[in-house]
């Protein structure tokens, strides 16, 4: 997964960036779902994973940063 290893390259903010971005986005295609103006409905599906995978990738990071100051 190409995606996986470039989102791993960034930093902590950018990836809280890309987190509210991809939530918005998520809540835009409900909305158009709900509105029934949305013709592929796996987008939906596509779009919640990528935010699952975004979240997954920040707790990583946060995880990390904070083992690091433990240790200090």
């Amino acid at each position: 997964m190409r995606d996986m290893e470039e989102l791993r390259g960034l930093e902590l903010e950018e990836l809280k960036g890309r987190l509210a971005d991809s939530e918005e986005e998520l809540a835009n295609l409900r909305f158009q779902h709900g509105s029934h103006q949305l013709e592929n409905t796996i987008k939906i599906r596509s779009a919640r994973r990528h935010v699952a995978r975004l979240k997954t990738l920040l707790h990583e990071k946060l995880s990390i940063t904070v083992k690091a100051e433990e240790q200090q």
